[in-house]
């Protein structure tokens, strides 16, 4: 079965960093699409970042510039560090394998 779990999120002020981490198992790693979506309520979840098994790397239009993914096929982990935060990136970031298998989501609010 496969399993996802996110950690590192938290309360960071605009302008602050964040790095969060999603460790897979059950799964062929190397092989998945590895993507963060996050979800504020009231609005449709939200597509943050992806990498594919190549290495490919896509961004929303939000998010480019300040956000960067990254994936290690040894450890099975994706890794989004998120810089210059602005309160707009509030919201439960999930980590998700091929848009199929997902974590439980932790939750990131930015906030003075």
């Amino acid at each position: 079965q496969a399993h996802l779990v996110e950690s590192g999120g938290g309360l960071v002020q605009p302008g602050g960093s964040l790095r969060l981490s999603c460790t897979a198992s059950g799964l062929v790693f190397r092989a998945s699409e590895m993507g963060w979506f996050r979800q504020t309520p009231g609005k449709e979840r939200e597509l943050v970042a992806t990498i594919a098994s190549s290495g490919s790397t896509r961004y929303a239009d939000s998010v480019k510039g300040r956000f960067s993914i990254s994936r290690d096929n040894a450890k099975k982990t994706v890794t989004l560090q998120m810089n210059n935060m602005k309160p707009e990136d509030t919201g439960v970031y999930y980590c998700s394998s091929d848009e199929y298998d997902w974590g439980q989501g932790t939750q990131v609010t930015v906030s003075a």
